[in-house]
């Protein structure tokens, strides 16, 4: 569990402010219009009105307690770089900004952002790898190297368990976890025989995963 500031709670705002609560984190929310916060109450332990470009409001909040700061502000890239850089200014530990061009990303690192992210950019690339790919569910890029994804198992694998299935030595992919409806089981073992109405979670270099789909109907 983290202690986290989010900073504007737009459409991404929100979505970040809930999922991050919903893995158990406790939430600080600062926007200033308080029209966009109203739904967020439930998810958050503190929500505050007010103009985080203004170092007296900033400085209120007490942004070196926080284990992150995220400032999620889409739509005026200004406010984003002074608050962004204000943050490291006053102490906040790790900090997360918005982006939505490279050209913003690198002031936003020049000015104090530990890391940036780029949510329209990142949803784009999971939508074509999901859409583009057969029985893949879902994705996430760990480096540029390796990557999680969520596909169907291999119809050769149904009925057999990991072991016997020898996934990592034959496909060089790890099964992290296994996925049924809205339950997910993590670090499966040796002996769990994989059925055929559940997802499973693998890690591993791309072209090796591609691999996986290729043969997935075998």
């Amino acid at each position: 569990m983290k202690s986290i500031l989010i900073i504007g709670s737009g459409k991404f705002g929100r979505h970040l402010c809930r999922n991050l609560a919903l893995l158990g984190n406790q939430i600080m929310l600062v926007d200033q219009v308080e029209e966009n916060m109203e739904e967020m109450i439930p998810y958050v332990v503190s929500a505050k009105i007010g103009d985080c470009t203004n170092p007296v409001v900033l400085q209120s909040l007490g942004v070196d307690n926080y284990d992150l700061c995220f400032v999620c502000i889409g739509s005026n890239f200004q406010s984003s770089l002074e608050i962004t850089s204000q943050l490291k200014e006053m102490g906040a530990r790790y900090v997360v900004s918005q982006a939505s061009r490279d050209i913003q990303s690198k002031f936003l690192l020049r000015n104090g952002a530990d890391d940036v992210i780029y949510p329209d950019r990142d949803i784009a690339e999971k939508m074509a790898i999901r859409y583009s790919a057969n029985h893949v569910y879902d994705y996430i890029e760990v480096s540029d190297e390796f990557s999680i994804y969520e596909i169907a198992p291999m119809k050769k694998w149904i009925g057999k368990s990991l072991r016997d299935s020898d996934i990592r030595s034959r496909y060089r992919v790890s099964v992290l976890a296994i996925k049924k409806g809205d339950k997910t089981s993590l670090m499966p073992m040796a002996d769990y025989v994989i059925k055929e109405d559940e997802h499973l979670m693998i890690i591993g270099r791309k072209d090796d995963i591609d691999q996986v789909l290729e043969h997935i109907n075998d």
